[in-house]
């Protein structure tokens, strides 16, 4: 029995620990099983974090504000106290510098943008991705300037599309306290991309504004000399790309002395639309200068001309004669091809527009005949020609933006014409800074005209 019960005990206790042992082992890897799938799932979050700011950023028109999305989004998702994102120039030099976490008393402290020594020199000098433990004991490491914050951990990578380097980002302090990861270093990687192809998309989208700018500004003409007035003429494209646009402005002293003045705006934005610009720019010139009048024979020449040569292209002109009217006055004699109206600036009183049937555009048809109209202008006076990119604003509606420019001529008239062209070109929604803004959804034509005696001769602007 003693045996059975040794048999007995000897099994009842092999079976009895073997149990606990498993159950013991199971518990534990059960505890492991719930830690692993939580890091997978943490893992799996902060990538949809990811993905869902790659996404927003590429969506960003903007680049300041998608590079200052970048750097907060990047120092959220590593959880780190302090993150920047410095822009370099075509120079290698920083041009700009976005941060979080940083207080503006530090910009303040130690200047706005960063010095390329100790660290951030070893990031700019060997554009990899930097990660370092302990920021005073690496070799590069160089005391922080007074009222810099006090930094332990660093995460770094370049900013790099297709081997050019345009900037950096690097970020210190996980406010858990502990170092940054591979992970991490991946997610940080992943947006310092997406910020590469901003920068870089924003430098493309500059050279090419400044490339069809210069195109489209040697379609345009140089303003003579125009007896009795000072005349200043500007063109601003839109903010679209591509920034070639059918809109044109002119004048020119007709063979019986008389400045004849022209704004136009041919359908489409491409490149086409520039070369029907200058085709019917040019033939309006040369029939302007052998019909000389009146305004509405003119266009009606050109719409058959263009209909029998070239199909009728789309377009909007505004054709007028400044005429002496008396010592001290002049006669504004113009038709319209469904043109905006003219803008009236009197030395004193509010603008107001010389409302008039504006006919039809070219392009319609050339049977229908066009009105002329005309009105007497006092000395002192401004006349402004546009296209209507001056008068659209998105959001609202065309009366707003008319409105919103006659104000602001009203307010400007005081200023040189130069300086009230940048004013208004400047203006929106009844607010103007006198600085340009290109915030043009449609590019602009803009010509006026300061009227003084019409027996006296100014140099044209």
């Amino acid at each position: 029995m003693g045996e059975q019960r040794g048999d007995g005990a000897s099994e009842g206790d092999h079976g009895r620990r073997p149990d606990a042992g498993h159950g013991r082992a199971g518990l534990g890897q059960a505890g492991l099983g719930r830690a692993g799938l939580g890091q997978v799932g943490e893992l799996n979050e902060r990538f949809a974090r990811l993905l869902a700011a790659v996404l927003a950023i590429s969506s960003e028109l903007e680049l300041d504000a998608a590079l200052r999305t970048i750097v907060e989004v990047s120092a959220d998702l590593v959880d780190a106290r302090y993150g920047a994102l410095g822009v370099l120039n075509e120079e290698g030099e920083f041009s700009d510098l976005f941060t979080s976490g940083v207080p503006d008393e530090v910009h303040e402290a130690i200047g706005r943008l960063p010095t390329t020594h100790g660290l951030l020199e070893e990031l700019i000098s060997h554009p990899r991705p930097l990660r370092v433990d302990d920021v005073t004991a690496h070799p590069k490491f160089r005391e922080f300037p007074e009222g810099h914050p006090v930094m332990r951990t660093l995460l770094g990578t370049p900013i790099l599309v297709r081997g050019t380097a345009y900037g950096n980002m690097y970020f210190a302090d996980k406010r858990s306290g502990t170092p940054f990861t591979g992970d991490d270093e991946r997610i940080i990687a992943a947006l310092a991309s997406a910020a590469g192809v901003a920068i870089e998309n924003a430098r493309l989208y500059a050279r090419i504004r400044r490339s069809t700018e210069e195109f489209q500004r040697s379609l345009l003409p140089r303003l003579p000399e125009l007896p009795g007035m000072q005349a200043c003429a500007r063109y601003r494209p839109s903010k679209t790309v591509p920034q070639i646009g059918g809109d044109w402005y002119d004048a020119l002293v007709l063979p019986d002395g008389v400045p004849c003045l022209i704004v136009g705006d041919v359908m489409g934005h491409d490149m086409r639309s520039a070369t029907v610009m200058s085709r019917v720019s040019n033939m309006l010139r040369v029939l302007a200068y052998e019909q000389c009048e009146p305004p509405s024979r003119i266009l009606q020449r050109l719409d058959e001309v263009l209909h029998g040569l070239h199909g009728g292209p789309m377009a909007t002109v505004l054709l007028g004669r400044l005429e002496e009217h008396g010592g001290s006055e002049w006669r504004l004699r113009w038709s319209s091809a469904g043109h905006p109206p003219p803008l009236l600036v009197p030395a004193a009183g509010p603008a107001r527009y010389l409302r008039a049937d504006g006919g039809h555009p070219l392009g319609v048809t050339a049977e229908l005949p066009r009105p002329d109209h005309e009105h007497v202008i006092p000395t002192g006076s401004t006349l402004i020609l546009y296209t209507d990119g001056l008068i659209e604003n998105p959001g609202h509606g065309l009366d707003e933006g008319m409105d919103s420019l006659a104000r602001a001529a009203t307010e400007l008239r005081h200023l040189p014409v130069d300086e009230m062209c940048e004013g208004l070109l400047g203006h929106r929604d009844g607010e103007f800074t006198g600085e340009f803004t290109d915030d043009f959804t449609d590019d602009v034509a803009l010509l006026a005209l300061r009227l003084a005696e019409p027996a006296t001769l100014c140099g044209g602007a």
